[in-house]
């Protein structure tokens, strides 16, 4: 599902940090934890595998598709179809409910909104009650579990996590790997979690490691 071959990104600049990766494969419905310090380019590989950067050279396939050939528009179009994305800041709209948060992962891809799944997907994350609730009418931990909502939305194929545990205290920690874990598994699709922290890795026993240098130097 995911295989990647001398992948190399350079941000512009003099000084442009770097990512360098030889080699690395998940097959379908495995799930992976990319690991290293803040600065080893755990969220620049992230961006990589969501089409939002585009490899310098090597090779990056995932679900069958090669990042590397693809138009921005195209890796617009195939984002929408196939990643699921959970940023370290979540980005919710601020004047759209919780329902409409979710339904705007369909209309973002050119689809009808499907009421009845973000409902479905609201309850599921315990938040039935809360569907039309504003995001400052929510915790951090209701907001974050809209975010994962939006992002299981389209039914990805790939479900990308970058720090989702940071700043969250041992109970909230493991709440949300867990919820992750369980939602992933509900749409069939793999889960690739950045992270520095030991707790996930502990939560995920079976994930395949991804352990990035610390000299790669680029990003989160």
């Amino acid at each position: 599902m995911l295989h990647i071959s001398n992948l190399h990104y350079r941000y512009p600049g003099p000084a442009g940090a770097e990512l360098t990766l030889p080699a690395f494969s998940l097959p379908a419905g495995e799930h992976a934890i990319v690991l290293g310090p803040s600065g080893c380019g755990k969220s620049t590989l992230l961006h990589l595998l969501s089409a939002i950067l585009k490899p310098q050279a090597g090779s990056l396939n995932v679900a069958g598709t090669d990042i590397g050939g693809l138009t921005p528009r195209a890796a617009d179009r195939w984002r929408g179809r196939h990643i699921g994305f959970l940023p370290q800041k979540l980005a919710l709209v601020p004047s759209l409910s919780a329902r409409e948060n979710l339904l705007l992962a369909a209309y973002a891809n050119g689809e009808p909104g499907d009421a009845a799944r973000a409902d479905a997907l609201l309850g599921a994350l315990g938040l039935a009650d809360k569907a039309k609730a504003k995001p400052h009418q929510l915790s951090q931990g209701q907001q974050q579990r809209v975010a994962i909502g939006r992002a299981l939305f389209n039914k990805p194929v790939l479900l990308l996590a970058d720090e989702p545990t940071a700043n969250l205290d041992d109970a909230a920690c493991a709440d949300v790997t867990a919820l992750l874990i369980a939602q992933a598994a509900e749409a069939g699709a793999s889960l690739v979690i950045a992270t520095h922290d030991a707790r996930v890795l502990a939560a995920l026993p079976q994930a395949t490691l991804l352990r990035l240098p610390v000299s790669a130097r680029s990003g989160n």
